[in-house]
């Protein structure tokens, strides 16, 4: 069994728990009693010569280990925020990467800008839970999804008003992202399978994708030159976790990987 069949059917496992603990009619009431969702896919759209970037809440991962054993979820997302990050990703997996749904509530408590819920979604049981917890998105892995239940999770995600981040790493996958419809397609570096990270995955892949869905480019950033040659191949937005949660100046960081002059203020 691969790492990821492992962490598939831990999550398996844990949404069983968790529904037995909370049943979903309590999510949903606490879903109608939610502010609307923010903008996720407005916020990732860059006009022109631009480069939208997705920040990512991580303080461990299968492949890397701990990144930052005394990482503050709250403060670095605040940081994020205050220093120019066009959204949040947050990873809740417990048990692979050290992260909880109280993480993403505390976050959705101290900032206002869109937030995906970064995690192994194969039930709509986690749809209604990331709508509960402040979520504006979801993460999609078609890996781990057949076809249909794709489209289904994609139609329910957008039901309640949540974004969908589908990802993909490869032409096959990406065939199946751009046959369910998906208005946001994530081009993952890192096979999921392997763990290895190349971006010139999103290079060969980019070319595939027509005119329409907002392209992220995933994983294996770490300076403003790797942004720049997926910016521009094409891609609207990319998405960093390690990069940001190991710099030793994360607002410096964030203006290098956003392309902005390093003198430029974070307003």
């Amino acid at each position: 069994m691969s790492v990821l069949d492992e962490i598939v059917a831990n999550t398996r496992a844990e949404v069983a728990r968790r529904r037995s603990s909370i049943p979903q009619e309590t999510l949903e009431r606490q879903c109608g009693a939610a502010l609307p969702a923010r903008d996720f896919e407005g916020a990732l759209r860059p006009s022109s010569g631009t480069v939208r970037l997705i920040a990512e809440v991580k303080k461990a991962s299968p492949s890397r280990g701990v990144l930052a054993r005394d990482l503050d979820p709250v403060a670095l997302a605040t940081t994020y925020a205050t220093h120019g990050a066009h959204a949040i990703s947050v990873l809740t997996d417990e048990k692979y990467f050290h992260g909880s749904l109280d993480d993403l509530r505390r976050v959705r408590a101290a900032v206002d800008i869109p937030l995906l819920r970064k995690d192994f979604t194969i039930d709509e049981y986690q749809l209604w839970e990331s709508r509960a917890a402040g979520a504006d998105a979801v993460l999609l892995i078609v890996s781990i999804l057949e076809s249909p239940r794709l489209r289904e999770l994609l139609a329910a995600a957008k039901g309640l008003g949540l974004a969908a981040l589908v990802e993909c790493h490869t032409a096959a996958e990406l065939d199946q992202a751009l046959s369910a419809g998906s208005r946001i397609v994530g081009i993952n570096n890192r096979d999921l399978a392997t763990f290895e990270t190349r971006i010139t995955t999103t290079l060969e892949l980019l070319p595939l994708i027509p005119p329409g869905p907002i392209v992220i480019s995933e994983s294996g950033f770490f300076t403003g030159a790797d942004v720049c040659r997926v910016a521009a191949a094409g891609a609207h937005a990319v998405l960093v976790g390690e990069g940001l949660v190991r710099a030793a100046d994360v607002p410096a960081k964030l203006r290098e990987l956003t392309l902005r002059d390093p003198g430029a203020s974070d307003a």
